[in-house]
């Protein structure tokens, strides 16, 4: 290997540990999700259980801390009802997730 393929090499390694260092100081502290909630989410499942499954809460604690009955719950979660806007951002925040995380996939990718 030449000098200059040698330099080229060592810049090109470097630049490389300079962006994955970057990339990790831009993620620290952030939640990281686990591969079965994720292939749960690109399954189509409805993002509301997941989450709520995923925190450990079940339908009735869900519903009580958004202040909903677990009737609606149940209703949203299954697509019969859409939710207003306001429950929604409640049922985000009770989850700990942003609201783009409850959007079901699918409806993204059409």
């Amino acid at each position: 290997m030449s000098k200059l393929e040698q330099h080229y090499s060592t810049l090109r390694d470097t630049i490389e540990e300079q962006e994955a260092t970057a990339a990790l100081n831009r993620t620290r502290g952030q939640e990281t999700v686990p591969d079965e909630i994720v292939g749960r989410l690109l399954g189509g499942e409805t993002p509301i259980r997941v989450w709520r499954e995923h925190r450990g809460l079940s339908p009735r604690e869900l519903a009580a801390r958004v202040a909903i009955s677990p009737s609606a719950l149940s209703d949203i979660e299954t697509g019969r009802s859409e939710g207003r806007l306001a429950t929604l951002r409640r049922i985000a925040t009770a989850l700990d997730v942003d609201l783009e995380d409850l959007a079901r996939l699918e409806e993204d990718q059409q």
